[in-house]
């Protein structure tokens, strides 16, 4: 019995690894978020809708907007990744996520506030208040 336990090779099995471009990750993306919709899963839905994954060979980055958005992502990631792999027929994709949290809030309190943000949004309304001699103090 030792024997011939020791000469059992256990199989192998080839995984595809077919090549796929960005617009056709993009096009099965939409589709498995279309489909979380359709289950009532909107939330994961719209996190998937958030923003475009950029392809870079087989390695798929997608930006969240935030950290709460990453780990309900990471949740539903492995079923993504599934379907991806299985549509696309290529078993080497991974997933990379990028948190972005780049808020920038401005807040005007008064009106010298205001006017230097709209100054700042448009130069040009320096030459309207120049031009008509406008007090916006």
């Amino acid at each position: 019995m030792e024997a011939s336990s020791k000469s059992y090779v256990k199989p192998t099995t080839a995984f595809l690894t077919e090549e796929f471009n960005e617009t056709d990750m993009r096009l099965h993306w939409n589709k498995y978020a279309e489909r979380l919709g359709q289950k009532g899963l909107k939330i994961m839905e719209s996190i998937l809708l958030i923003s475009d994954p950029v392809l870079n060979g087989t390695t798929i980055t997608y930006e969240l907007p935030n950290e709460g958005s990453k780990l309900d992502f990471e949740n539903q990631m492995n079923g993504l990744l599934g379907y991806l792999k299985g549509h696309l027929h290529n078993h080497d994709i991974t997933i990379e996520i990028i948190v972005n949290e780049e808020i920038q809030t401005i807040r005007a309190f008064n009106d010298q506030d205001r006017y230097n943000r709209f100054l700042e949004i448009n130069p040009n309304i320096e030459l309207l208040r120049s031009t008509f001699g406008l007090d916006f103090t």
